[in-house]
């Protein structure tokens, strides 16, 4: 079915768009990259309303030889989702526990955070994030001398009031989340490949990895995750980085593009 079928993301610079393309490297899928530079204020060009009303990346169009034209998605969650469900189901947690009756309570610990982080990656940790590098942005606006000690004062409460006690509470949590991950090899079929995790469900990398090492990468940057403080999401950075697939999602944008940048 993948082969039959054509895929072109719509990718941005700085963009969550990177997520979908180690995706794609991961499941070894053919796809067309069309790239997008942002404007001088940072914002994406029109051009990408073209392809979705949001004019936002990612974008992924998916065309079967069967459709008259693509089945166009957006935001990174349901791309996720979407292209594990129809093209690498073995990235999905198994959901319910052996011998189960299908009732609410019986689905696996696996699935249950699978579903959490899914929503939360995006939900409540990139909110977070998000808010910090608007915090930056606002710290170190091009503004006449006079007006910088507001735009300080603005940010400086911002960041004392809102966001370093919520940087602690957040990462505090998946810190020890984390370290309560199971270790131990999931059933036969039901994971990502053999290397050695923990990842985000388990000792196999599942869809939400791609949705969950995005903010915790930025964090490190905006948030204040350190080795010394938050050891074991570090490694976790750590080991999503050295994977084949990872390194090959950006080396193709510096092929398409000349560089790679992380972004928010």
């Amino acid at each position: 079915m993948a082969s039959k079928v054509q895929i072109t993301l719509h990718w941005l610079d700085r963009s969550r768009a990177q997520r979908i393309i180690w995706l794609l490297e991961e499941l070894r899928l053919q796809y067309r990259l069309v790239t997008y530079q942002r404007k001088t204020d940072q914002q994406a060009p029109a051009s990408l309303k073209a392809v979705h009303p949001l004019g936002k990346s990612p974008v992924l169009e998916l065309k079967h030889p069967r459709a008259e034209k693509p089945l166009v998605l957006a935001e990174s969650a349901n791309i996720v989702e979407y292209l594990a469900e129809h093209f690498g189901t073995h990235l999905i947690p198994k959901r319910w526990k052996e011998d189960s009756k299908r009732e609410v309570g019986d689905e696996t610990d696996e699935w249950l955070r699978y579903k959490f982080y899914m929503n939360y990656s995006e939900g409540s940790l990139m909110t977070l994030i998000g808010t910090g590098a608007l915090k930056n942005a606002i710290k170190n606006a091009p503004v006449p001398f006079f007006i910088k000690p507001l735009t300080g004062r603005i940010a400086g409460q911002l960041e004392s009031e809102y966001l370093n006690h919520n940087y602690e509470s957040h990462l505090s949590f998946l810190e020890s989340e984390m370290s309560n991950v199971s270790r131990e090899p999931p059933q036969e079929g039901h994971g990502g490949d053999s290397k050695e995790g923990p990842f985000v469900c388990g000792p196999k990398l599942t869809a939400v990895d791609f949705m969950m090492a995005f903010p915790l990468e930025a964090a490190q940057q905006i948030a204040g995750l350190s080795q010394d403080k938050y050891p074991l999401l570090t490694d976790y950075i750590k080991r999503v980085q050295s994977r084949e697939a990872y390194q090959r999602a950006i080396e193709r944008i510096i092929k398409e593009t000349g560089k790679y940048e992380p972004g928010i």
